[in-house]
């Protein structure tokens, strides 16, 4: 009964988190580590373990399809460097969390999320550079180096999967269009980018049970399917406001979670 009850809500942490992950292009891991702790009672290594061991196998894959197909392209050479940088800031971040209290985890969670709702504020008053994917195809290959670090390193240490990170780097820092950036972001949902990170977890047993890991695999394919298909029907003014609604009350539970 107990895997049973597991199997359900891990399907329903999946389906939330995929929800949220393909209709913002981000990778699932920030909704996997909330739903995770509120519906599967995880403490938060653990919570941040199953985060980045659910998001291995290719779940963000229907999400992907849905922004190709809506004319949304990213070329070879971004993904190329922001993986590098990942696999570089996955490691580090994964040994350093393994060292922290969850109350330090939880801190640093609230203030990384308050730090990307601030830059989405800003970039929303700005006007995006240009209308498509073609003119933005050479960007400069040390900033997606460093974006790729700063989306590894979160991922390694707070287990949200760097997709927020990705998005933001692209969209405010690089002035990629928000689709544009959102697709990339959710590529590395696909490429199995944090398998340094989610093995240092899997190593000292920081994860749910096997029931639990199963049911947020199927949600997730189910939920960024359904995220993705809603996205591509919407703005990208309102997909940066639904990002910055989103991330505010993922922070907002968060300081609750660290205060009690």
């Amino acid at each position: 009964m107990s895997g049973m009850y597991d199997l359900l809500a891990g399907a329903g942490v999946g389906l939330v988190s995929g929800l949220t992950s393909g209709f913002m292009g981000t990778s699932p891991g920030g909704g996997l580590v909330i739903f995770s702790v509120l519906l599967l009672g995880a403490e938060q290594h653990v919570a941040q373990g199953t985060s980045l061991i659910t998001q291995i196998p290719p779940t963000g894959l229907a999400g992907v399809r849905r922004y190709w197909q809506n004319g949304n392209r990213s070329p070879l050479s971004w993904i190329v460097w922001i993986g590098i940088g990942f696999l570089i800031g996955g490691a580090g971040g994964g040994y350093a969390a393994a060292a922290v209290s969850d109350v330090v985890l939880q801190w640093t969670y609230v203030a990384y999320l308050v730090a990307l709702i601030s830059l989405l504020i800003l970039r929303r008053d700005r006007k995006d550079g240009g209308s498509g994917s073609g003119e933005r195809d050479q960007l400069p290959c040390l900033p997606l180096l460093l974006i790729g670090v700063l989306a590894g390193f979160s991922s390694g240490f707070m287990g949200i999967g760097g997709g927020l990170a990705i998005t933001v780097g692209l969209a405010v820092g690089l002035r990629v269009p928000q689709h544009q950036a959102q697709l990339v972001s959710l590529i590395f949902s696909v490429v199995p980018t944090n398998v340094p990170a989610a093995w240092i977890y899997w190593s000292k047993g920081l994860m749910v049970g096997w029931p639990a890991i199963l049911g947020i695999v199927a949600g997730l394919w189910i939920g960024t399917d359904l995220g993705a298909r809603a996205a591509n029907g919407v703005s990208k003014v309102a997909l940066r406001r639904s990002m910055i609604g989103l991330v505010a009350l993922m922070a907002i539970y968060m300081s609750y979670k660290a205060l009690s």
